[in-house]
Formats: C-alpha cells, sequence, structure tokens
C-alpha cells in the first residue's frame, strides 16, 4: 500500500483522554501496568542518553514525552531521562545539562491534575539529586495531536511515546457497506469474527497515522535524535480486553438498554500493530534508523496479587474504565456507563476462571537519520 501524506486538523482527532481526576475510575488510580512498562523501558532510555552524550554533553536537553495523561507515570518517563542523565554525569565526574521538558496530549486531558503534582516532583528531585537538577529541569505541557506538527525544527533530541501509538486518530473509514450495514457487526474492535475489511481497515488507519507522527517527528528531532516507543502488540493466542468489552455492551443490546444502532456505528479507535507491521512503516517512511526492537512485558492482566478471580475481573473493569470511560460516555451517554463495567467487569471474571490474559509490549528505538 502506498502511504499518502495526511494533515491532521484538530477537529480530526476523536476525544481518547484518559479519565481525569483523582476518584476511584481515574486514570491517576489506575495505572499500575502503564508504570510497569515505564520502568522496563529503562534500559533503553540509559542507552538513548549515552547516545545522544557519546560526543558532547549538551548546554541543555530537550525531551518530550508525548502521550502523557494525567496520572503518577505522567512525570515517570521524565524521572527515568533524569536517573539515566544522573548516572551517566556521575561516571563522567561533569555537570549535568539544562533539561527542558515538554509533556504533550491532547488539549482535552486533566493538565490541572497532572501539574498539581508538579510541586511534590521538583521536592522530590531537589532532595534525591540536589539543586543542578532541581533548579535546572523545567517542565511545560503541549497540548494537541502527535499526528501533527508540535515543536520547531530540531528543536528535540528525545522523544517518548509510551502505548499511546496504538491509539489512532479516528476509528476508520470503510466499517460501513454501501448498504449502510455494520462490516464489523456486534463488535467494537477486532476479533476472530472480524472479516478480512475490517483488518485491513485497521490496518490502512494504522499504517496513516504512524506515517503521520513519524514525519512530524522526523522534523522536530535534531539529526541523531531518538525516539523511543512501547506498543501493545497483537496477540492471536487471547481474545483482547476490547473483545470482552464489545460482549458487555452486546448483553446490554440483548436487554433492550442500549439501542443496536448505536453499537453498530461504534467502533474502538485503538490498533495493536504487530513488531513486521511497524517495521515496515518505519522503512517505507524512510526517516529513522531502527536501532533496537524487543519484547519488554509479556505479562498477566492484573499486576495485584489478588487470588481472587472477582477481585482480579473488578480490577481489570477499573483499568480499562480508565482508559476509555470518554470515549463510551461521548457515544453512548453517561447513564449506562456504571451498567456496562459491571458486565464488563463478569465477562473478564469469567474469561480468568479459565484462562489467563496477557499482556505483551515491545518497546523500539529509532534514530534519526
Amino acid at each position: 500500500m502506498e502511504l499518502e501524506k495526511v494533515e491532521y486538523k484538530s477537529s480530526d482527532i476523536q476525544i481518547s483522554q484518559m479519565k481525569g481526576g483523582d476518584g476511584d475510575f481515574s486514570y491517576a488510580k489506575n495505572s499500575s501496568w502503564q508504570k510497569e512498562v515505564i520502568l522496563k523501558a529503562m534500559p533503553l532510555i540509559q542507552e538513548s542518553i549515552n547516545g545522544l552524550f557519546c560526543e558532547s554533553i549538551p548546554e541543555c536537553l530537550k525531551i518530550a514525552d508525548m502521550g502523557c495523561s494525567s496520572g503518577p507515570t505522567g512525570y515517570l518517563p521524565t524521572w527515568q531521562v533524569i536517573e539515566a542523565i544522573d548516572s551517566l554525569c556521575r561516571s563522567l565526574n561533569c555537570k549535568p545539562p539544562m533539561l527542558q521538558v515538554f509533556l504533550n496530549d491532547l488539549p482535552g486531558n486533566d493538565f490541572n491534575t497532572l501539574f498539581k503534582r508538579l510541586p511534590s516532583f521538583h521536592e522530590r528531585l531537589k532532595k534525591e539529586k540536589g539543586d543542578e537538577f532541581g533548579e535546572c529541569t523545567f517542565i511545560a505541557a503541549v497540548p494537541g495531536s502527535f499526528y501533527g506538527r508540535l515543536f520547531p525544527n530540531n528543536s528535540l533530541s528525545l522523544i517518548i511515546a509510551s502505548c499511546s501509538l496504538i491509539w489512532l486518530s479516528q476509528a476508520p473509514k470503510g466499517l460501513i457497506s454501501d448498504t449502510g450495514v455494520s462490516l464489523n457487526k456486534e463488535n467494537i474492535f477486532i476479533t476472530k469474527t472480524s472479516p478480512p475489511s475490517v483488518h485491513k481497515a485497521y490496518l490502512d488507519q494504522f499504517e496513516s497515522d504512524f506515517t503521520a507522527f513519524l514525519r512530524s517527528r522526523q522534523n522536530e528531532l535534531q539529526v541523531g535524535g531518538r525516539v523511543i516507543l512501547t506498543f501493545v502488540t497483537d496477540d492471536t493466542y487471547h481474545p483482547c480486553i476490547y473483545a470482552l468489552l464489545g460482549l458487555a455492551i452486546n448483553d446490554l443490546v440483548s436487554q433492550g438498554l442500549i439501542e443496536e444502532s448505536k453499537l453498530e456505528s461504534f467502533n474502538m479507535p485503538v490498533y495493536m500493530p504487530r513488531d513486521e507491521e511497524i517495521r515496515l512503516v518505519i522503512e517505507r517512511e524512510g526517516s529513522f534508523d531502527i536501532h533496537q526492537l524487543q519484547i519488554i512485558f509479556n505479562e498477566n492482566w492484573v499486576v495485584s496479587s489478588s487470588d481472587s478471580d472477582t477481585n482480579k475481573g473488578k480490577e481489570v473493569a477499573c483499568f480499562i474504565r480508565s482508559i476509555v470511560e470518554p470515549l463510551l460516555v461521548t457515544h453512548f451517554g453517561s447513564a449506562l456507563i456504571d451498567h456496562i463495567f459491571h458486565k464488563f467487569s463478569v465477562k473478564v471474571t469469567e474469561y480468568l476462571e479459565t484462562e489467563a490474559g496477557f499482556l505483551r509490549i515491545f518497546a523500539i528505538c529509532l534514530i534519526k537519520k
């Protein structure tokens, strides 16, 4: 497939920010596995900092965290970068550079909750790393879609995006037949019952979006700049969490609580690519070399130590709710959200009684040519 250049406007981007605030169903309270993913990407961050500093230490290192969201993980990639810089500068017995950090997410992201945590972040930074870091680390928000330009040319050295690029700019087009029938009938995501045309529509949308991401970053990064990405990848051996969420919504359709047309017109704007699909887009776009690509996370849906499948089902339901509630409210309304996630919790519990759900995540490091 020939990849076309796509220009994105803010009006093209669907509502796919995480649930804000600090309530029981907020992203801030339900992002444990995201934290684990970021921590497991630390070796790539350390290696990238070493590579960026191999010739000389810059006066100011400028980095961007794209898809930062609003929970406690919002500052974790920044902290990992600081740890890497601190380790390297100590080994070289040199002064660390100033650090300019740009936290990016969609304009609807809960930046207020994120920046309420900033004073405590700076307090910890001064306490653990000293004034050299505490007084020379500057953090700002940059709202906007990362599928378009966000920064001036050649202004960044490092970009990090943790599990955010699985979110498409929109649900794929072409999921409705010429006669108005849903091609992905009774599903909200790709499942085993989805026809090949649905798979192709999702892949086409991903390729278009990822190409737009790379082209924007190619302009914004300095030559030799690094991009560290993590992706939830397709796992054909286990049903996706969103397939179970689709079953829960179907139950409410069967009970007459949700109109069938509402279900038929809804598709999750999410795609979980395989590593070969990622490689193909990068090679076609042509601006980056693949430095490393490796599986970093292959663990259960549930990160707690709970032995109860019911408790695990509730935990998974809270985790997914913190991610998709704003999207579901926009399409289905708020009145049935509690019902949807109660049903979903039951579906997950039933599944975990006989199977183990896994999240498989790989990390990739790119270097701008």
